[in-house]
């Protein structure tokens, strides 16, 4: 099978690239180029930090800020809602300029090994409490606010250290 014939069929199998890739796909296009996403550091007036539990084999175990892969024509500030959706489950007012623009590599890994990492300000009602429903706080997708930065922020944000 020649290249062309190879796409061709991957083109066929991912008929809109904007709802998201495949596996297989996704981690292929991470083995061949940067992968761009954002992160949102979302603050409620009293200066807190709303923090999501991670425990996976990309990232590691720790606190984390919110955040995604921006997909195929997908614009920053439509993915920055989405993540807000679907990490917080809230709307965030955010600032449309980024705080931050960094470039993560991580030579030990093949998959998901270099990103783009673009950091929003967002803004959040210290009136929001978090629905963790029946989840613990050891358990990925747990949401806490934090009133400074926490000894386990996973390694890949500790770039954002200066920022908590």
């Amino acid at each position: 099978m020649s290249i062309t014939d190879a796409i061709k069929f991957i083109d066929e199998q991912v008929p809109n690239p904007s709802d998201g890739l495949p596996d297989e796909v996704f981690f292929y296009v991470s083995r061949t180029t940067p992968l761009v996403n954002v992160d949102l550091l979302v603050k409620d007036e009293n200066g807190r930090i709303l923090l999501s539990w991670r425990d996976d084999q990309y990232a590691g175990k720790g606190w984390h800020l919110p955040g995604g892969i921006v997909r195929f024509k997908e614009s920053l500030e439509t993915r920055v809602k989405k993540v807000a959706e679907t990490e917080i489950r809230a709307s965030v007012d955010f600032d449309p300029n980024p705080m931050a623009i960094n470039q993560i590599i991580i030579e030990e890994y093949k998959n998901r090994a270099h990103f783009i990492s673009i950091l929003y300000k967002c803004l959040l009602s210290s009136a929001f409490v978090p629905e963790n429903k029946e989840i613990s706080n050891t358990e990925p997708g747990y949401i806490m606010w934090h009133d400074t930065c926490p000894d386990n922020l996973l390694q890949c944000h500790d770039i954002y250290r200066k920022f908590l």
